[in-house]
């Protein structure tokens, strides 16, 4: 299978981007951690941790990151860069078990591997990235029927998630915060990449600035940006990191390929076996998630259970309520 030079490019800013968003979990979350000792906690609408050197160090790490990968959205698809953060969980998990001393066992280790596994099988038979020429070209497949339905659609989600659930569950069940940063990261990648596509034709000679849509597409990956940072902070302050990194990535992954799929068909070039085999990737990948995310069940003893997991129990312990 040949992988197109543009789809190299991507692959190498795409696996940079996951080292340093993988390790920035780890140290946001030390980060959180200490502010917590001496300030309001962000799950509880806090913001002390603006004044912790060890969440800006973090911070740092993850905008090194995010530009990496904006970077690589410019390069390649969305089906190919998206599902190499699962590279991140690896770094973060691995990272857990020696600074934040939350244990990776056997099982973890076999869900890094699946993960590479799956990544390597999607990498290999990722679809070609289309010709674009113009932002208008992006802005002309942003604004096809199919995608306005679906931004309505993330839109009226994240609206009662953000002002019904979120005061009610956001502190028992990590699927609240985790919902809206993962719906929004949706919107964040198809702007990205239009943004990106509008840098890398810009420098070109090409300057797209000159257009409205490029700074449409710029205010709404603002404002996407920063909704996500607010609720993983809460999602990450509440419940323990090897639970939010692949609940995250999960969803998010999900969600960002079946945007792609609607607003750049990135499938329409591909046949069935090339589609289904980037599905088993896929797939095998979540796997990999899925025992990371058993990890943490297996490190956590039978006294004192995760509060994540214990707020999945069917039956809820009052003490936890007010966390």
């Amino acid at each position: 299978m040949v992988i197109s030079t543009d789809n190299v490019n991507g692959l190498v800013l795409a696996a940079s981007s996951s080292a340093f968003i993988g390790s920035s979990f780890i140290i946001k979350k030390k980060g959180l951690m200490k502010a917590g000792n001496y300030g309001t906690r962000a799950g509880s609408g806090g913001h002390s941790y603006l004044c912790e050197p060890w969440w800006w160090t973090g911070m740092i790490a993850m905008i090194v990151g995010e530009i990496a990968n904006f970077a690589a959205y410019a390069f390649a698809p969305a089906i190919l860069v998206t599902p190499l953060g699962a590279l991140s969980i690896i770094f973060s998990a691995v990272l857990a078990h020696f600074i934040l001393k939350e244990r990776l066992h056997i099982f973890g280790v076999l869900g890094c591997v699946l993960c590479v596994v799956g990544s390597t099988t999607i990498v290999l038979h990722a679809p070609h990235e289309r010709t674009i020429v113009s932002v208008k070209q992006v802005w002309h497949l942003a604004t096809q029927p199919g995608f306005l339905v679906y931004a309505a659609i993330i839109f009226i989600m994240v609206t009662v998630l953000i002002f019904y659930y979120a005061p009610r569950y956001g502190h028992t069940h990590l699927i609240v915060d985790v919902g809206i940063c993962s719906l929004m990261g949706s919107l964040t990648v198809m702007s990205v990449k239009a943004v990106g596509i509008g840098l890398k034709l810009t420098f070109e000679g090409k300057n797209q600035f000159v257009y409205f849509q490029t700074w449409f597409f710029t205010g709404v990956m603002a404002v996407c940006c920063l909704m996500q940072i607010n609720y993983l902070n809460k999602a990450l302050d509440t419940f323990n990191t090897a639970m939010v990194s692949p609940v995250y990535y999960v969803m998010f992954t999900s969600l960002t390929i079946l945007a792609s799929m609607i607003m750049f068909k990135d499938w329409d070039s591909q046949n069935g076996t090339q589609i289904a085999t980037e599905l088993c990737g896929f797939v095998t990948i979540l796997s990999g998630t899925f025992l990371l995310h058993k990890t943490e069940d297996l490190g956590s003893s039978p006294s004192t259970p995760p509060l994540a997991y214990a707020n999945s129990s069917t039956t809820q312990d009052p003490n936890l309520e007010g966390r």
